[in-house]
């Protein structure tokens, strides 16, 4: 358990997470997008954007996990 003084900070991470929750969802819904848009002009392979896009929603999701510890 957390000692008292911690509290506003504890809740203020758990504030901060739930943004980043949002933000992994942002990013779900560009991936999804620009996978659609990739099919449609028929590109071979995994495009590159999508790899990075794919990092990015990783690193959020992680730091988002952190918090709610």
């Amino acid at each position: 358990m957390s000692e008292p003084w911690a509290e506003p900070h504890l809740e203020r991470s758990h504030e901060i997470a739930e943004d980043l929750h949002g933000v992994v969802e942002l990013l779900d819904e560009l991936i999804v997008d620009h996978l659609r848009e990739a099919v449609a002009n028929e590109v071979q392979g995994r495009p590159e954007l999508d790899k990075r896009m794919q990092s990015a929603r990783r690193a959020v999701e992680k730091a988002a996990r952190l918090l709610d510890q």
